[in-house]
């Protein structure tokens, strides 16, 4: 369903925006919800419980005519399984798949060998969860499903079954083939339904980051330049890498969209791009109003340039044109007396006009999403990258999985040594949400949030159980009665703001009655069920505030320190010279790293460690790297001196594990760089390192006295 958001500076967002694309707006750009939208129902969302709720009577169905001894577990695989997205569902369905049948090969294999040893079994199953979710932390793609549903597959199959291992096998191949045959009637309902497409989803995320990221660049450019606010960087920076995650369900689509992963890998490329350059350009800006008023020409131009961004992406394609001119042709004018002011009004000028080519391109391949690529010129923006890269942590997926494992001990620990009756069920529980929980650094606000939506379910369940389904008679009957619920809790599914409380729903309301293949209304077994459910989650919380609450900040360090670590690489000409993913990397761990920031106190040094800096300095090694082939040898020398100042830099500051401030050597050095690189003749001001090492001096020392060029002999 196509519609148009108008926003108050009259920018405007065209295309179809599913429930995602809205949430993944900056509020100020969302819909303002009147009683009545908020009454009205969406026909996707309904549609979406539909085909879950079909899917969940035909599992039913199956499962009762087959006579598998545990329906529920199967009904609950239904709703477990399905995603409102249809590319982003049926990657997922395959991942599941495996994992499930990984973690149930586990189960056989370690059972009956160690049946006779329930510590070693548990230490066992404890040590292959962890390893299971520090690879789902480290892999950080839909493939992390696969050692999710491994990890708490096996641990969910065998807890419940140890004081009877001798039917271990028997029980194993029954979860498998009740979760199997949920997973055949999720595939088949939601393709014969046309649940969503992932490419509006897409389309509409980056729209919604050009929107962003073009009101955050004006206002950047009309005003002095604040520092990019960590909520706008976390909502930026997410949304590039998301791109990266949602291209890869792009083969999975059941619509043959001609969307194709390249695209949207390009697009990426491009996107990410967008926000150095744009903090870059207010960079320059800011040093050079502080030292003169802006010339009339440069003035009217970023005026202009700010116009265009207030008037939103949906301007004539010819404006972005004349404004990338126009900076270019300013930029040659300022070459003639190449000082320092002027140096700096280059640099803005080339900065501007790098931001409008990319936004330009970004534009155009955004436009490509959803309809047929040609060979004309739009597809020569399309690239031959395969993959977007990703920062990847193995010390942080380390600690997460062994925080899984040791929590995992401790829950069967506490069973066993009390002797609890119904503590397998509680430690399945607990395994199921601690696995679930594992990629998160601080798991506790989830889970306890996933505590009150189970303890709001338990009335509707035993309102189901006691007084409800006594009076139905039948199959038919049953799917009727259990309609109204279903449908609701899948409605709730299916909206981005409050699809984390129906799992908790399902599992309280699935569980808690206990589908079998005869109906039993035994209050004793329904309260023990729901204390065990209760256990495991308070259990689990427990574990998690005393093993993971602190990680948060601990993790935040460690990925500045890894970005310093690749700056330190980057720069050192030893080193392999591999440039093509840091910009990505760097939006990425932008992201990681603002996301995390809220609960850092405001005298915390995470504070001083300036993201955008960092990744426009590594922008600026690049160019000089690159450089160090093509220029004279005295001018290579003072470059190298640069680089191997910054590589010493970043080196201190990882062993520091903090912000420290460059030296007064690495200011010479970059001032004797751009001496020698004004100096030779066969250069001009407007190449690339010189423009780099002004921007270098720009970041490293912003309150530095300006560059002055030494007198002529």
């Amino acid at each position: 369903m196509g519609r148009v958001l108008v926003h108050p500076n009259k920018r405007r967002i065209a295309g179809p925006f599913s429930s995602d694309s809205i949430a993944s707006l900056p509020t100020s750009l969302r819909p303002v919800r009147s009683s009545q939208q908020l009454l009205a129902i969406d026909p996707q969302k309904f549609l979406f419980s539909l085909s879950s709720f079909v899917a969940a009577a035909a599992t039913l169905l199956i499962t009762f005519s087959a006579s598998l001894p545990r329906p529920w577990w199967a009904l609950l695989t239904v709703y477990v399984t399905a995603q409102p997205m249809a590319g982003a569902f049926r990657p997922k369905i395959f991942y599941r798949l495996g994992g499930i049948l990984t973690g149930a090969a586990v189960t056989i294999a370690l059972v009956p060998n160690l049946q006779n040893s329930p510590e070693l079994l548990i230490l066992c199953f404890a040590a292959w969860t962890g390893f299971c979710i520090y690879l789902a932390v480290l892999d950080r793609t839909p493939r992390a499903f696969c050692f999710q549903m491994a990890a708490f597959s096996s641990a969910v199959i065998s807890f419940p079954y140890l004081d009877d291992p001798g039917n271990i096998f028997t029980t194993t191949i029954s979860r498998v083939e009740e979760m199997t045959v949920a997973i055949v009637c999720v595939s088949i309902a939601h393709a014969l339904l046309q649940p969503w497409s992932v490419t509006p989803v897409i389309r509409a995320r980056a729209e919604a980051f050009l929107v962003h990221a073009s009101r955050w660049t004006a206002e950047a450019l009309g005003s002095r330049h604040t520092t990019l606010e960590y909520e706008h960087q976390r909502t930026l920076a997410t949304d590039v890498t998301e791109l990266g995650m949602i291209a890869i369900h792009l083969p999975f689509d059941q619509r043959s969209a001609p969307a194709t992963r390249r695209l949207v890998l390009s697009l990426q490329e491009r996107l990410a791009t967008i926000l150095p350059l744009a903090s870059a350009t207010a960079n320059r800006l800011d040093l050079l109003r502080a030292l003169a008023p802006l010339d009339v020409e440069l003035s009217t131009l970023v005026d202009d340039v700010v116009d265009w961004l207030v008037g939103g992406i949906e301007a004539p394609a010819e404006i972005e044109r004349e404004l990338v001119e126009r900076c270019r042709l300013l930029a040659s004018r300022y070459e003639q007396a190449p000082d320092w002011q002027a140096i700096l009004a280059i640099s803005v000028c080339e900065r501007m006009a790098e931001f409008a080519e990319a936004h330009y391109e970004s534009r155009l391949l955004v436009q490509q999403i959803g309809v047929p690529i040609d060979d004309g010129d739009d597809s020569a923006l399309i690239t031959q990258i395969e993959s977007y890269p990703l920062a990847r942590d193995h010390g942080v997926a380390a600690l997460a999985g062994l925080a899984t494992a040791t929590a995992i001990t401790l829950y069967c620990a506490v069973w066993i040594l009390l002797a609890w009756p119904n503590g397998s069920a509680t430690a399945a529980f607990a395994a199921l949400i601690t696995c679930s929980f594992a990629v998160q650094d601080d798991p506790a606000p989830v889970i306890g949030r996933y505590l009150g939506s189970t303890l709001i379910t338990f009335p509707l369940a035993a309102l189901y159980l006691f007084i409800i389904l006594p009076r139905v008679d039948g199959y038919g009957m049953l799917i009727v009665t259990l309609a109204p619920a279903l449908l609701w809790m899948g409605y709730i599914q299916a909206d981005p703001a409050r699809s984390a409380r129906a799992l908790p729903m399902f599992s309280c309301f699935i569980v808690g009655m206990g589908f079998l293949d005869r109906f039993q209304a035994d209050f004793a077994v329904f309260m023990n069920t729901g204390l065990a459910q209760v256990g495991g989650i308070v259990t689990t919380l427990a574990v998690t505030k005393l093993f993971r609450s602190a990680n948060v900040l601990w993790t935040a360090r460690r990925i500045v320190r890894d970005n310093w670590v690749d700056l330190e690489q980057l720069a050192n000409i030893r080193r392999p010279f591999r440039p093509a993913q840091w910009t990505g990397k760097g939006i990425d761990r932008l992201g990681l790293v603002a996301a995390r920031m809220a609960v850092a106190s405001l005298g915390d040094a995470l504070h001083a460690a300036d993201g955008l800096a960092d990744i426009r300095i590594g922008r600026n090694i690049i160019p000089i790297r690159r450089a160090l082939a093509a220029v004279p040898h005295d001018v290579r020398r003072t470059l190298g001196v640069v680089l191997a100042e910054v590589s010493v830099l970043f080196r201190d500051r990882r062993r520091a594990s903090d912000a420290v401030p460059p030296p007064a050597t690495l200011l010479h050095a970059i001032d004797a760089a751009i001496e020698g690189m004004l100096a030779n003749a066969q250069l001009g001001p407007r190449h690339q390192a010189l423009l780099a090492l002004v921007g270098m001096r720009c970041n490293l020392f912003p309150a530095a006295s300006p560059f002055q060029r030494t007198p002529a002999q």
